[in-house]
C-alpha cells in the first residue's frame, strides 16, 4: 500500500516532508509515508514501502536498546491504535510525549557527507581535530559525536560542542554526547555483522513529564544514517549507499535547478530506490516487506 497523503480527516498536530505526528492526549501518533525529499524538495512520486520500512526499522532498534536507553515507542500493534488510525498499522508507531532537546545528535564513525567537506577545508569537523591525510569514506579512529541545530526550515548547521553547551546547557549536553555514542557503538557492530556500514547517523532525544532523557523520533533508518554495502566498501571514493543517495545521484545527472518544481521521477529511478530501503531493512530486521 503505497501513501504519499495520509486518508484520514485528522489533521495532524505536525506534519513534516516524510512523517505526521498526531495528537491523541495523552500520547502521539508518529506516522512515516512513503514520501521522499532530495535537495529540501518533496516529489511527487512516493517510494512503495519506504514509511514501513523506516517505521520497522525504528521499532526493531528502540526494542533491541530499551534496556540500555529509554525511548518513547509505547507501541506498534494494530490493535494499539484507534480505529481511524488502524488502516497506518505498520507505518505508524504509539509514542509518548517529550519536549524535544533542539540538537541533531550526529555521530560519525566514517568521513563523508558534510564532515569530509569540513575536514578538506578546516582539517576538523564540528571543532573536533582528526589525523591528517584521511581519504573520503576511511573509517575514523574513534566514533566522534558531531551536534548540529535543528532547521524547521532550509539546512541544519554543523556547531561546536561550546554551542550544543549554549543552547542545551552542558549537563544535558554531555548526557545526549554519551548516549549518541553509546547507541552507536552498540549497534555499528551488530549491522557490520549483517553486511551494513552505519558511516554515520543521527539520534534526536527529547524530555518526557518526569525530565527523563528518551530517545525518538526514527533511530538508525536510511533516512538518518548513511549504509554502505561492506562487501562494496572502498575507501577514496564515495560509496553505494542503501538510502536517497541513489535518488541524488540520479538528480544530478539532471539540469535541474533544485527548486520547484521538481522533476518526475521515471519508474525505474522509483523502484531502485525501494529496492535499496527494503534491503536494508531485510538485512537489519532479518524480515521482508515485499
Amino acid at each position: 500500500m503505497l501513501i504519499t497523503q495520509l486518508k484520514t480527516k485528522i489533521k495532524p498536530l505536525k506534519e513534516g516532508k516524510v512523517r505526521a505526528l498526531y495528537d491523541l492526549g495523552d500520547k502521539l501518533l508518529l506516522v512515516a509515508t512513503d514520501r521522499i525529499s532530495a535537495f529540501d524538495q518533496v516529489f511527487n512520486e512516493g517510494i512503495p514501502y519506504k514509511g514501513q520500512v523506516l517505521t520497522g526499522i525504528s521499532r526493531y532498534w528502540f526494542e533491541r536498546t530499551a534496556d540500555r536507553l529509554p525511548n518513547h515507542l509505547l507501541s506498534a500493534e494494530r490493535d494499539d491504535f484507534p480505529p481511524e488510525f488502524q488502516e497506518l498499522a505498520g507505518r505508524a508507531m504509539l509514542v509518548k510525549k517529550t519536549k524535544v532537546v533542539p540538537v541533531e545528535c550526529i555521530v560519525r564513525g566514517y568521513i563523508e557527507g558534510s564532515g569530509w567537506k569540513d575536514y578538506r577545508k578546516t582539517g576538523a569537523i564540528c571543532g573536533c581535530r582528526l589525523p591528517e591525510n584521511l581519504r573520503q569514506g576511511d573509517k575514523l579512529p574513534e566514533p566522534i559525536f558531531t551536534p548540529s541545530t535543528k532547521a524547521e526550515q532550509g539546512h541544519d548547521e554543523n556547531i561546536s560542542l561550546e554551542k550544543m553547551y549554549d543552547l542545551i546547557g552542558r549537563e544535558l549536553g554531555e548526557k545526549i554526547k554519551e548516549k549518541s555514542l553509546a547507541m552507536y557503538r552498540l549497534a555499528a557492530p551488530e549491522a557490520l555483522d549483517k553486511g551494513l556500514i552505519i558511516a554515520d547517523t543521527k539520534f534526536e532525544f527529547g524530555l518526557d513529564a518526569n525530565g527523563s532523557l528518551l530517545l525518538i523520533d526514527e533511530v538508525l533508518t536510511p533516512d538518518s544514517s548513511r549504509f554502505w554495502d561492506v562487501k562494496l566498501y572502498q575507501p577514496g571514493r564515495s560509496q553505494q549507499s542503501f538510502d536517497k543517495q541513489f535518488l541524488r545521484d540520479y538528480l544530478e545527472t539532471l539540469k535541474w535547478n533544485k527548486e520547484p518544481p521538481t522533476p518526475a521521477l521515471p519508474a525505474d529511478i522509483v523502484r531502485k530506490t525501494s529496492e535499496k530501503y527494503l534491503e536494508a531493512h531485510s538485512r537489519l530486521t532479518g524480515r521482508k516487506l515485499a
